[in-house]
């Protein structure tokens, strides 16, 4: 009625009003209380919080697989052989229920967020609680730089270190972790580094959810962008290393530019307003501004210098995807490109250059050799059916992705036109391919730096709909208002009728409409399998290998003994790297993998093991002495990918025992240990 007041609509999570037309509020001295047959507030809290029963349902199927999945016999086929098919439910529920939540207007943010964070826990936490040791060799070896890091106290230069001098070169990622070990302080980083994939997948939530928000407002795409992230990010460098932190803060640099260094922010205009980002303006919004740019120039900076400082390869990506940037309209600021170079080549020309010095010549010839750049090289090619299999479930999950990512790129034409930034931090890694080979692991680091793009736009591909911004959903709705008022029937796919306008002295009458046709249900199951089925290709692809990156404490305990007897410039032997602690005390031990060495070496190795070994190990001099090591972890290895097969491995391990050359110094069923007899 006029004059009467409409009250509020209260909200799911609030308890009902005492009257329909009027709302007391509750005071110090009274309480509110329902009123007689007035609904419960039970039930509205429960359908608030329905997302957490299939969250927590799939985290009790997970911790039951865990507790009855046994890693003790792993085959070619990693973990996936091993795991107990409750964890692949699991899966399915977290999904299925991380599907709904998202698509459901009325849940908040939160939700989306405990789906994805569960996601993780069962993806990067598993191998943690399952293996009693840390994974990769890599993790072991740069345990064993911040090790000398601790033990040294200091850098130290190619004159001491060798090759191994290149870490003290980007020092930053271990000098973090000295300072962490003595922090906590535990004796290594091998107590806590199985847990860095966890750690490190997390890191990274922060600047995605800021490089997503700066193009849409859509919860649905920004959550599920994530979602097929983390499915996807497959490539392994979330474990203990320099290219764990760099890549967070490679992201981090890029959420700085996008949001505040765009033309739409910059300047006197901002996202928060007409006079510039919030809090930060004087009294004539000009002060505030140049505050506000400096502020976010030095952040800028800091990240820049943490990722030079830290990693070789990263900063190069930085480079080529801040210049692509710098070249759209958008983002035509050249202050980001320009520091980030700057700091790059005052990196390069002091600390890092002794090291540049001596692989600028390779590097040089690497350049425009596409070929040969993504080439895996000899010892990198899986073999064996499982090891085939696990190889092309991460490709077909790679491929998906992109092309799920070109499918929402010619779907959505308003989406791909707003977040066009995205596409260029997707395309600009492709370069990259012909400037080096970075160790016949470039495809993989292209693919992890393509991915927050690809991502993006795989999501938009999946959703029905999609929206760029919060102003293209107040301008439908504007849309909307104009309309003529009244009750629809469209709903009932009835005509529609205008009401007719009269303007004499002529009669026009009302327009006819015939209803419109049934809209198809775009990817009613279709979207929620795909994404299933990532989510599921997701585990073979990143731990199908375990069998090569398991070392059991056997194993550990083996190489461990070994250097707790090997005098000062002693010389350990092995068929190739893949064990633990295989760079322990590289600093007055040294190593010489066989396998890494030319083929016809190896194949003169294979026809006479004890002889041609024996020859190679004569050289070290008392009181240092040789060793000749095998482990499974180096069988596992050399089978799965291609070097020598499991008879030749065990030729060369009878050759050995059987020489008079050597004597047996320890064995147990993770591999055997012998020494060099001194030449009488």
């Amino acid at each position: 009625m006029p004059g009467q007041q409409v009250p509020d609509a209260p909200r799911a999570d609030e308890p009902p009003a005492h009257d329909s037309r009027t709302r007391e509020e509750p005071t110090p001295h009274t309480s509110r209380e329902p009123a007689p047959g007035a609904p419960a507030v039970r039930p509205a809290r429960a359908a608030a919080a329905w997302p957490a029963v299939p969250l927590l349902a799939a985290l009790a199927l997970w911790g039951y697989a865990v507790r009855h999945t046994d890693v003790s016999a792993l085959d070619d086929y990693g973990l996936v052989g091993a795991l107990h098919p409750a964890f692949w439910a699991g899966l399915a529920v977290l999904t299925a229920g991380f599907w709904f939540t998202v698509r459901d207007p009325r849940r908040r943010s939160r939700w989306p967020l405990a789906h994805v964070l569960g996601l993780l826990v069962m993806e990067r936490a598993t191998q943690a609680l399952l293996y009693p040791t840390p994974l990769y060799a890599w993790a072991w070896k740069h345990d064993a730089v911040v090790d000398h890091l601790l033990t040294s106290g200091g850098l130290q230069d190619a004159a001491r270190l060798g090759d191994m001098a290149v870490y003290d070169q980007w020092p930053g990622f271990f000098a973090a972790q000295a300072a962490l070990v003595r922090l906590l302080g535990v004796d290594n980083a091998a107590m806590y580094m199985a847990w860095w994939p966890l750690v490190s997948s997390v890191l990274l939530l922060l600047p995605l959810l800021l490089i997503y928000r700066t193009f849409t407002t859509d919860r649905r795409l920004i959550w599920t962008a994530v979602w097929l992230f983390c499915v996807a990010n497959w490539v392994g460098q979330d474990y203990f290393s320099p290219q764990s932190v760099a890549f967070a803060l490679h992201l981090g640099v890029l959420a700085v530019v996008l949001r505040r260094y765009s033309s739409r922010t910059s300047g006197s205009s901002g996202p928060s307003g007409p006079d510039g980002p919030k809090g930060l303006d004087g009294p004539d919004g000009r002060g505030g501004v140049r505050q506000g740019q400096a502020v976010w120039a030095v952040l800028l900076s800091l990240l820049v210098v943490a990722v030079v400082v830290s990693h070789q390869l990263t900063p190069g990506m930085l480079v080529v995807t801040l210049l692509a940037l710098a070249l759209t309209r958008r983002h035509r600021d050249w202050l980001p490109l320009v520091t980030t170079v700057v700091i790059f080549l005052a990196w390069c020309l002091t600390a890092a250059l002794p090291f540049l010095s001596a692989a600028m010549p390779d590097m040089i010839r690497s350049v425009g050799d596409v070929g040969a750049n993504v080439e895996t090289g000899y010892g990198t090619t899986p073999t064996g059916a499982g090891a085939v299999a696990m190889s092309w479930a991460a490709r077909l999950l790679s491929g998906s992705v992109l092309l799920l990512a070109l499918a929402g790129v010619l779907r959505q034409r308003v989406l791909r036109r707003r977040a066009f930034p995205l596409l260029l931090l997707a395309a600009a890694p492709l370069p990259m391919f012909v400037a080096s080979s970075y160790g016949s692991e470039m495809i993989f680091r292209v693919l992890m730096f393509m991915l927050p793009g690809a991502a993006f736009f795989a999501a938009a591909a999946l959703l029905p709909g999609v929206r760029a911004s919060a102003a293209e959903a107040a301008d439908a709705a504007a849309r909307n208002t104009e309309r003529p008022s009244g009750p629809s029937r469209r709903r009932f796919g009835l005509p529609s009728f205008s009401p007719p306008s009269f303007s004499p002295p002529s009669f026009s009458p009302p327009p006819f409409s015939l209803p419109s046709p049934p809209r198809l249900r775009y990817g009613v199951w279709l979207a929620p399998l795909v994404l299933l089925a990532g989510t599921l290709a997701f585990v073979p692809s990143y731990s199908g290998k375990d069998r090569i990156n398991y070392f059991p404490p056997r194993e550990v305990a083996l190489v461990q003994r070994l250097f707790d007897q090997a005098p000062d410039g002693s010389l350990v032997v092995a068929a190739n790297r893949n064990y633990p602690l295989a760079y322990e005390q590289y600093w007055r031990v040294d190593h010489y993998w066989f396998l890494d060495d030319d083929r016809r070496h190896v194949d003169e190795i294979v026809r006479d093991p004890a002889g041609v070994l024996a020859r190679d190990m004569a050289a070290v001099d008392a009181p240092a002495r040789a060793y000749f090591l095998l482990t499974q972890g180096q069988t596992a290895n050399s089978e799965m990918n291609g070097q020598l097969n499991e008879a030749q491995l065990r030729h060369v391990r009878e050759s050995v025992a059987g020489s008079p050359r050597f004597e047996r110094v320890a064995e147990n069923s993770a591999g055997v240990l012998y020494v060099l007899k001194p030449a009488s």
